[in-house]
Order: structure tokens, then C-alpha cells, then sequence
């Protein structure tokens, strides 16, 4: 029996891995509504429930939290450039920071001023619910690998957990669409906002170098991870170590392998997603409805405020989707939209989703004690 969840695993990744890489119209459909994590969640959970057997306990679950997602928070780290985001310019970072800011601030500022609320009380309080606004915090500004860790910092159940990848899969998708609307309308809002800014970045110039093999970078990584291991006990201690580290990595190694970073990063993400599906039990499943709604002002919220922002900085309104997509949309999503306006600005909308990986973290690591004092008090 102990085999079975490795074997679970390794079919889930390597099932998700492939169909989300097939040219195919049909497949490309379902991944639009479905992303690959979602699904690489669901399937050991599915597979779990069809077999009638609970995997929650099982050995593969220690592994996940001392090996495969400190992998996956080093290789993410190791593949930000610092040097690229000198060709964005200050203006386009700090619109960004901006958003990230309001994301992570913005539920621990709801729950100090709205705490008689039914929804405050209730739901975010007594249900429990407020322990699945740091993975959407983590989700919104670093993506999957922050969702993860801090899913695991905060200890959120596996029922809200889903909830929250059910309601988060749903509005990303909704806000991408939106966004392919509005950047296409930017240069009209502008207009309307007074805005005259019209810099463009710098060229982001990439290393024309060969980089050090896969096996090298691959032997690297390892060798940090077992080394975290071997000297830090404290799970929150090695995250900040390994970011830091990553960081080191990817800006003062030599030819560092940057792309293969990044995928190696993304396989992992599955990887630990699928593991965690095996703890999932659907009987436990709820959908809330108050907290899906809390979710929509949360993220208009955003986006008026990064609106705001743009205004007082006179930038292009452009970035104001870009920077959004770049938090709450990331690597894939972000370049797409920013092509619907200018596809010379790509490269820069994957520096900026790339540094909302680095960064997701630890605004949710903030997020998290800010909310621990307020519920606890």
C-alpha cells in the first residue's frame, strides 16, 4: 500500500504534464477552465475516492513538506533575474508593489474594520474559512508555489483549501478576460485620466551565453535542499533561507540555467499539488457563498486602487493589467495580455510575474500573522 500514493503521484504528473502540452484545440479547451493544478489536485483525490481508500496519513506527505517543496521553492527563486527588472523601469515595479500590497493587506483590514459582520464572524471566524485567505494571497502574487507553502504555514484544511482552488480557478478566468478588455481600451483611459506618460521600457536583452547543464543545475539544487535539511529544522526558517539562497543562485552562479529552472519549478508544483490531493475527502467539500462574494471585492478592490496609483504616477494605464495579471494571473496568463496591446512588452510582463513568484511569500507569510493577531485577539 505504500507504494500507491507514489505511484498515484507520478501518473498524476505525468498525465498533466503532457495533456497540458498537447496541441490540441479540444484539450487547449478544457486547460482555459481547468488550469494543471487544479486538475493534478483532483485526479489522486478522484482516484483516491474510486479505490475507497485514505492516503491522508501516508509517508509520501512527509516527504512533500521536507523535499519537494523546498525544491520547488529554490528552483522558482533561482530563476528571477534582478538584473532584468532594471529594463522595466521604477514606475511599472512600483505599480506593481502596489497591488501586491493591497492584496496582502487588504483581508487583515476588512477583518479589524467589519468584525461584527455575519461574514467576519461566521464565516471567516468561526467557520474557519479566514485560513484559506493566505493560499489566495500566496495564489494572487506568487502563484502555485506560494499557494503551497502557505497552505502548509497556515495549516489550512483540505475542504476550504479546494473551496478556495474552486472559487480562486473561477475568478482568475473571469479577470482574464476582463483584462484582454481593458488593456485593449487603455490608451482611451488614458485620455479620460489625463495621463500623458509615453516611456517605453528598455529592451530586456537575454543572455546569449550557454548556460551549465541540466544535470549540474539539477545536482545544485539538491545539494541546497539536503543542506537545509541537515542545519534548519523550523519549516518557516527554511522557506526564507531557500528563497534567499534561490535568489543567490540565479544572480551570482555563472550562466546560471534560468529557463530550466523555471520548469523544473512548474513540474515540482505539480508534483506537490498531486500529493496533496491524496489528503482530500470530498464529503468534506462547501462551496460559501459570502466568502466567494468577499473574493470579488477583494480583487475589484485591487484593481481600483492599482488605478489610482497609475493615476497619481501619471503611467500608462496599460500596466494596469499587466501589473494585475503579472500578480493574480502569472507567467502564462500575463505575457498574453500584454500582447493583446503591445508585444514588445512581453518579456517585461514575465520579469514582472516571475517577480510576483519571488515575492508571493512572504506578503502571505504577513498576511498570516497579521491575521493570526486579529482572529486570536
Amino acid at each position: 500500500m505504500t507504494l500507491i500514493p507514489w505511484l498515484i503521484t507520478l501518473f498524476t504528473v505525468t498525465l498533466v504534464y503532457f495533456l497540458d502540452r498537447w496541441e490540441n484545440k479540444y484539450i487547449k479547451s478544457v486547460f482555459d477552465w481547468v488550469p494543471a493544478i487544479l486538475l493534478a489536485y483532483l485526479i489522486p483525490a478522484v482516484t483516491s475516492f474510486l479505490l475507497n481508500h485514505d492516503f491522508s496519513q501516508a509517508g509520501i506527505h512527509e516527504y512533500s513538506k521536507s523535499f519537494f517543496i523546498p525544491l520547488t521553492i529554490i528552483s522558482v527563486m533561482a530563476s528571477l533575474s534582478l538584473g532584468q527588472l532594471k529594463a522595466i523601469g521604477y514606475k511599472p515595479i512600483l505599480l506593481f508593489v502596489s497591488g501586491s500590497i493591497f492584496i496582502a493587506l487588504f483581508p487583515v483590514v476588512f477583518l479589524f474594520g467589519f468584525s461584527e459582520t455575519v461574514l467576519v464572524s461566521e464565516t471567516l471566524t468561526a467557520n474557519g474559512f479566514w485560513k484559506g485567505i493566505p493560499p489566495i494571497v500566496g495564489s494572487w502574487i506568487g502563484g502555485s508555489t506560494s499557494q503551497l507553502v502557505l497552505k502548509e504555514l497556515v495549516e489550512c484544511p483540505e475542504s476550504i483549501f479546494l473551496s478556495v482552488l474552486v472559487m480562486d480557478n473561477i475568478l482568475v478566468n473571469i479577470w482574464t478576460i476582463l483584462m484582454f478588455q481593458f488593456i485593449k481600451k487603455s490608451n482611451r483611459i488614458n485620455t479620460f485620466f489625463k495621463i500623458t506618460d509615453k516611456e517605453l521600457p528598455e529592451e530586456i536583452r537575454t543572455d546569449t551565453k550557454k548556460p551549465i547543464s541540466k544535470g549540474l543545475t539539477i545536482l545544485i539544487l539538491l545539494a541546497v535542499v539536503f543542506l537545509a535539511n541537515w542545519i534548519i529544522e523550523s519549516f518557516v526558517a527554511q522557506v526564507v533561507l531557500l528563497s534567499v539562497f534561490g535568489l543567490a543562485l540565479g544572480n551570482f552562479v555563472p550562466k546560471w540555467n534560468f529557463k530550466f529552472s523555471l520548469k523544473a519549478g512548474g513540474i515540482l508544483i505539480l508534483g506537490v499539488m498531486a500529493i496533496l490531493g491524496l489528503k482530500l475527502r470530498f464529503e468534506t467539500l462547501g462551496f460559501d457563498m459570502s466568502f466567494f462574494g468577499f473574493l470579488i471585492i477583494w480583487l475589484l478592490g485591487h484593481f481600483v486602487f492599482m488605478m489610482l496609483v497609475a493615476k497619481l504616477m501619471n503611467i500608462h494605464m496599460a500596466w494596469v493589467p499587466i501589473a494585475s495579471m503579472a500578480n493574480v494571473g502569472g507567467i502564462a496568463t500575463a505575457p498574453a495580455v500584454t500582447a493583446a496591446y503591445q508585444k514588445k512588452w512581453m518579456p517585461h510582463a514575465i520579469v514582472l510575474a516571475i517577480l510576483s513568484m519571488a515575492t508571493g511569500t512572504f506578503w502571505g507569510m504577513l498576511t498570516i500573522y497579521l491575521l493570526k493577531t486579529i482572529v486570536t485577539t
